[in-house]
């Protein structure tokens, strides 16, 4: 009895938490996405129009492919950093926990100090165009650096690495080291047995990493806010205007329900794909 009370006392706190403040602020968020917007007040009467305008809008379908290719580029250029990082700290490097401490140092820096530093590197006169002038490689600054969806793509990829070196890591980590020696001592090649044995084994570190990466990424408003200008613009920042000055309460829910089912469906297909590659 007393383990029963017990368990209820832990567990009721954080469910709590969870159904008030995650749960029922979904069943708001659902309900404000079939109202609408007349005359600067919110209409709550059942419509479709705020799904119909999404469907048949090209500025959201664009907004939302370009968020898409933005967080599917920092997908794999993180992925391309992150895995060779990962695969050296757990296979090769001598001072595993002082490299795996420093990779993960960013994460305890601000969110927005990071965003700021390279608002900093790739601005008129940031760090990067004044060298690029001192080196006689540019006679100007180069207005592209910053304001630009590559100026998005590269502050979101330094920004979410680590999270995408992390399950990577884990995974490699986790790897049998006598199936590596088994396959060397039966005359495998480093490569072989990298893309036989090691590779194979920590796909399922690759999917959270990517999804982490993709997820994170898809959803981020600061970084193009700070560095993207308008030609890097993503759906979250357009949902933050609807619900700020724009004042359309119901069309922003509805863009934020579009984007939450695409992620749900997201970390559904990688569940299931991390439960078919998983060696455990």
């Amino acid at each position: 009895m007393y383990s029963k009370g017990y368990k209820v006392a832990v567990t009721a706190p954080p469910l709590f938490w969870v159904t008030l403040f995650l749960l029922f602020a979904y069943v708001i968020l659902f309900a404000h996405s079939f109202w609408s917007v007349r005359d600067g007040q919110i209409a709550r009467e059942f419509t479709l129009a705020n799904y119909k305008q999404i469907a048949t809008s090209p500025l959201y379908l664009q907004v939302l492919f370009r968020s898409m290719k933005i967080a599917g580029t920092v997908t794999l250029l993180a992925l391309l950093l992150a895995y060779p990082v990962a695969y050296y700290v757990s296979f090769q490097a001598r001072h595993k926990n002082l490299l795996y401490q420093l990779i993960i140092v960013p994460l305890w820096v601000s969110y927005l100090v990071r965003a700021y530093a390279w608002k900093t590197i790739l601005g008129s006169d940031g760090v990067l165009n004044t060298s690029l002038q001192f080196l006689h490689v540019t006679h100007g600054p180069v207005s592209a650096l910053l304001y630009s969806p590559f100026a998005v793509v590269l502050t979101l990829t330094h920004i979410y690495t680590p999270f995408a070196f992390l399950p990577i890591f884990a995974s490699l980590e986790h790897v049998p080291r006598n199936l590596v020696e088994a396959s060397q001592d039966l005359g495998a090649a480093p490569l072989q047995t990298f893309r036989r044995v090691i590779l194979p084994l920590s796909l399922p570190g690759v999917i959270a990493g990517a999804t982490f990466a993709f997820v994170l990424s898809l959803g981020d408003f600061l970084a193009p806010l700070l560095v993207g200008g308008p030609s890097g613009i993503m759906i979250s920042n357009i949902v933050v205007s609807l619900f700020g000055a724009a004042y359309d309460w119901p069309l922003g829910a509805a863009i934020s329900l579009c984007m939450l089912v695409l992620v749900v469906a997201l970390l559904f297909a990688t569940e299931r794909l991390e439960k078919r590659y998983s060696y455990q």
